[in-house]
């Protein structure tokens, strides 16, 4: 290692120490030529394409692999060169052009309100997102996203916090519900709602629309509309004089409201006032999980939350060093964010194209439909958390280890090991039970 890069790494607190012996193979122990913290060298030799979780073992990625490549002289971003190894030191198995599938909201534009704001990644963000927008919204205690509709149906999920929803349908039943953390709503195309944040430190949550072109500019919003409508109309309408609304304001979108009171004070009274038939929240966290060999697994979706006819979910927990199973969805493209922890993906498109990526908390990820996929969880420390979310009414997936467990083990052998007969024996007899386990555990 040169002077140079010993006092890069000592000013960025990364682990770059040295020791003089052969050359690493991976998988012995020690490795040498540098210490077995640092596989960013010349001399590194990793025939396997093992992950590196650069973050969680203060290393600088750079773009050496068995042998091949050298230094960057030129300008760096080492932070984001850390969030992604895989960028700057592809696995061998990465080949061809495919877009790209990341995208941060650390990148995306924050629109600042009264008590709260808002970001978003849409198909102007993320050129692959095509399906489904996001976005992530905050509001202090009592501030109000205004009342408004949207032309996209909305699937929502609070990432923290508390919040107050309400609605109605189209038969003019009311409907309102306070949420926590992990809950879900979803208002269809059209449904007028509002929110508001409730509790000491309001809220958070990312909000879901099933159009890649949603934009939050282009929400019907209640003041925008009355500003644009001539007030004697409103009068008309309202069966008052024009007078009173000589006074309304502008736009509002985002701004602190009065403190609410408890649900049941502020539900609508009346003698024509119903509460709608329709439900328009879930708990997801309090679904009882399905339980993998590496973590759990929780699915939303029309079946358990009927009026969500047009966005399904999955809430993940991948322990450490787990591996989501290598896996495609035949019904819908993925779009994935990234709760907390650190992740790679690789996304296999056919005709020879792969290409992988690494994700961090707060990330969004696509993967096209049908193209296969595995999610490893960097860390061997750090749990994984994270939402796999489609344009669809049920969560559909192919498991790679099922198919190749219920195929005639004579074909998947004259397949893989034609020319390998004990190696055979060995994957036949691993996939033999063609047991489908979502998050395998890799560490034990």
């Amino acid at each position: 290692m040169t002077n140079d890069r010993l006092q890069a790494c000592a000013d960025n607190g990364l682990n770059c120490a040295v020791s003089a012996c052969s050359p690493p193979v991976f998988g012995h122990s020690p490795p040498c030529g540098e210490t077995k913290d640092d596989p960013y060298t010349r001399e590194w030799r990793d025939p396997y394409d093992n992950k590196v979780d650069s973050i969680g073992e203060k290393l600088q990625p750079l773009p050496f692999r068995n042998g091949d490549g050298a230094t960057i002289l030129g300008p760096q971003n080492d932070a984001r060169q850390r969030q992604n190894p895989d960028m700057i030191r592809p696995p061998s198995t990465d080949h061809g052009d495919m877009k790209a599938m990341r995208w941060s909201f650390a990148d995306s534009h924050v629109r600042i309100e009264e008590g709260g704001w808002t970001r978003q990644t849409t198909t102007r963000e993320l050129g692959t997102s095509v399906q489904l927008a996001g976005v992530n919204m905050r509001l202090d205690e009592g501030v109000i996203r205004e009342l408004h509709w949207h032309k996209e149906a909305e699937w929502a999920y609070v990432l923290e916090g508390e919040v107050r929803i309400s609605t109605i349908d189209t038969d003019g039943g009311y409907f309102m519900d306070d949420l926590k953390k992990g809950d879900l709503w979803y208002f269809p195309s059209g449904f007028p709602h509002s929110l508001q944040g409730l509790g000491p430190n309001g809220t958070e949550f990312l909000l879901i629309f099933d159009d890649g072109g949603f934009s939050e500019e282009s929400t019907f919003l209640l003041t925008d509309w009355l500003a644009h409508t001539p007030k004697s109309v409103l009068g008309e309408n309202f069966g008052l004089k024009p007078q009173v609304f000589k006074n309304l304001p502008g736009e509002k979108y985002i701004f602190q409201g009065s403190i609410p009171g408890p649900l049941k004070d502020e539900e609508p009274r009346g003698k024509a006032i119903k509460k709608s038939q329709l439900n328009f929240t879930h708990k997801m966290l309090d679904q009882e999980p399905i339980h993998s060999s590496g973590g759990l697994v929780r699915i939303t979706d029309s079946t358990n939350f009927p009026i969500s006819k047009t966005v399904a979910s999955a809430h993940l927990e991948i322990a450490p060093g787990a591996l989501r199973e290598m896996h495609w969805h035949p019904n819908a493209d993925e779009w994935s964010f990234f709760i907390r922890g650190r992740a790679r993906v690789t996304v296999f498109g056919a005709q020879g194209t792969a290409r992988t990526f690494d994700y961090t908390a707060g990330d969004v990820g696509i993967v096209p439909q049908n193209m296969g996929h595995f999610v490893e969880n960097l860390s061997d420390d750090e749990p994984l958390e994270m939402l796999e979310i489609f344009h669809a009414d049920q969560f559909q997936d192919f498991s790679l280890f099922q198919w190749l467990g219920e195929t005639p083990k004579r074909m998947v052998a004259d397949h893989l090991f034609a020319g390998d007969k004990e190696a055979g024996e060995k994957f036949l007899k691993a996939i033999d039970s063609a047991e489908k386990d979502p998050i395998k555990d890799t560490l034990s």
